[in-house]
């Protein structure tokens, strides 16, 4: 057995936390990297036709977290407006979905719970979620947040560029003065090549990192790593879903938000699916080594 045992000293107390600490981080480093699997685009239409039929199973799930995260696309734009900067709408809303990932954990607990046959409750699917907030994953949501940040101050840094300091009155005066000068063309053509940036390397960062943590105890850079190399693996499915997520949510948004309530629930579910056909797990059998 691997199990440590000690000898009390001459005080009595058993003297045995530092050495198993020691041990379980050791433990920890030389745990197996997981596997990546290739994957062709027939799996992502596989894994999006489980995504739907979990939300079938379970709709009561997907759609209150699918209003909840609509609700909070509408109160970044409501709050733009309030604050007489309505011309930062549209950069505001499209940031305010990068952090999807981060919002679809409930859906990854759902799918995994009913892959695997466990019940399905509020209380389980909220404690697993609170469960996260001592765990790797929480530091994800700081990825997240800073790319998020970056995109917001390259707005910012496009909008001094191509059209000054200027304040506007409305998002109407914004948009007429973008779409019909050449500054302006120029202000949205680069600003979505480098929002694509942004999103492809948080896309790439996140794919598999989100489910990886909520399924296993490993850290976050692990998560990380793993998640570029299923993208390298498998270039063009993984790029290819990237940009089916893109257009979906773009058409989601535009109705107030509303289609988020159905879209971001199937792209949850269907991201698990994708994640169970991209990575594999290692049966760690250091344990049994040195039993």
């Amino acid at each position: 057995m691997n199990e440590k045992t000690t000898a009390p000293s001459e005080t009595g107390v058993r003297t045995e936390a530092a050495p198993e600490t020691s041990a379980s981080k050791a433990n920890d480093t030389l745990r197996p990297m997981p596997q990546v699997n290739r994957i062709t685009a027939n799996d992502v239409i596989d894994a999006l036709a489980a995504g739907l039929m979990d939300f079938r199973k379970a709709p009561v799930y997907g759609l209150a977290i699918g209003a909840l995260f609509a609700a909070g696309g509408l109160f970044v734009i409501l709050s733009a407006a309030a604050l007489n900067m309505s011309y930062l709408a549209y950069p505001a809303a499209a940031g305010f979905v990068l952090i999807g990932p981060f919002a679809a954990v409930g859906l990854y607990e759902v799918s995994r719970r009913l892959a695997s046959g466990e019940e399905l409750s509020w209380s389980a699917i909220f404690g697993a979620m609170w469960a996260q907030k001592g765990r790797e994953l929480s530091w994800m949501a700081f990825v997240v947040l800073f790319i998020q940040i970056m995109w917001m101050y390259q707005v910012r840094l496009l909008l001094a560029l191509f059209l000054g300091f200027k304040s506007f009155a409305s998002f109407d005066e914004f948009l007429t003065q973008v779409i019909s000068t050449p500054e302006g063309l120029m202000f949205l053509a680069v600003g979505h090549v480098v929002g694509a940036i942004l999103s492809l390397l948080l896309f790439s960062l996140t794919v598999v990192s989100f489910p990886l943590l909520l399924e296993e105890d490993r850290d976050f850079i692990t998560a990380m790593i793993t998640s570029v190399r299923a993208v390298v693996t498998s270039p063009v499915p993984m790029i290819g879903w990237a940009f089916v997520v893109t257009a979906l949510l773009i058409v989601s948004m535009v109705p107030a938000f509303l289609g988020l309530i159905v879209v971001l629930p199937v792209l949850g579910h269907t991201t698990w699916h994708l994640y169970k056909k991209c990575v594999v797990i290692p049966q760690d059998n250091s344990q049994t080594a040195s039993a």
